[in-house]
């Protein structure tokens, strides 16, 4: 199978690009940097700097993972038009090349995340609920998964992968978390009492390619682990496992006063459930939180 990855080179796309070239399948990234991509995803894979590069091969699937990181900055107005172009006019770029093309894949699984609920409070959220359109964290995944959308128009069957918070050794959440905690300043944010849905980096990977394979599967999948945490608890789970006291919280005023719009993100939560993946016959390795932590520690 020739797959098409972009944002190849992120946290989740390393990963697939290293359990899809075990499978023995045949990987292409675009990528902002080309020359990076066979040393950061492996050496068999290809890096473009335009899709146009890829000519008439066939291809069998895109992956649209791309997408500059949602908390890195505060969301200034030069950071959030960013943030829409590296996600919305991307994937309308894609779309548009694939009006080009005489053979086109038959799948595009494209990335979206659990705040296109917004803040959901103490609802339990399934895929099919609504959304609370009140932060720009939700309008950007509502616009991106409407853009991803428009390729079945184009005959591809689409999937879209609402991805939790990702726990992984290599990067992402978790690794913002560490400093802090390991220097005894780790607490809970704010009253520690929003939903925090969260995955295993394994999960998540595995979750993709299950959905990949499954011809059936189209629209909204909530990847993340079937028990939702609330913040106070994997604050305490987190310190727990690296051998350090989580009793310093960050008080909603500094969180406000020091990221403005962002914090949004930090206080408010979803207790969001798999529930469609479940449906689908997908099997959670890791469902509890201290053992995916404990899984990871040795690594962090």
């Amino acid at each position: 199978m020739h797959i098409l990855l972009t944002g190849g080179t992120g946290l989740i796309g390393r990963q697939l690009c290293r359990h899809w070239l075990e499978q023995g399948h045949r990987l292409t990234v675009w990528s902002r940097k080309p020359e990076t991509v066979a040393k950061i995803c492996g050496a068999s894979v290809r890096g473009i700097a335009r899709l146009e590069d890829l000519g008439e091969e066939p291809l069998d699937t895109i992956v649209n993972l791309a997408g500059a990181p949602i908390v890195d900055r505060p969301w200034t107005h030069r950071r959030k038009a960013l943030l829409w172009s590296s996600r919305i006019k991307l994937t309308e770029s894609l779309l548009t090349w694939l009006e080009t093309r005489t053979q086109r894949p038959a799948v595009l699984i494209s990335g979206s995340a659990i705040g296109w609920y917004g803040d959901g409070g103490e609802r339990e959220l399934t895929e099919d609920s609504p959304p609370v359109i009140d932060d720009f964290a939700s309008q950007l995944c509502i616009a991106w998964e409407e853009t991803a959308l428009r390729a079945e128009n184009l005959g591809l069957r689409v999937v879209l992968v609402r991805t939790g918070l990702v726990l992984s050794a290599e990067g992402g959440f978790l690794s913002r978390l560490l400093l802090p905690f390991k220097l005894c300043l780790g607490g809970p944010l704010g009253n520690g009492r929003q939903w925090m849905p969260w995955i295993h980096i394994n999960d998540q990977i595995a979750l993709i390619d299950f959905l990949l394979h499954r011809e059936q599967a189209t629209g909204p999948y909530n990847a993340c682990a079937p028990k939702p945490v609330r913040n106070r608890e994997f604050a305490q789970t987190l310190g727990s496992v690296l051998h350090r006291p989580a009793l310093m919280p960050m008080p909603t005023l500094a969180l406000k006063v020091g990221l403005g719009e962002m914090s949004l993100l930090l206080l408010g939560g979803q207790k969001a459930m798999p529930v469609r993946l479940l449906e689908a016959g997908f099997t959670f390795q890791f469902t509890d939180l201290r053992a995916a932590l404990d899984d990871l520690s040795s690594r962090l």
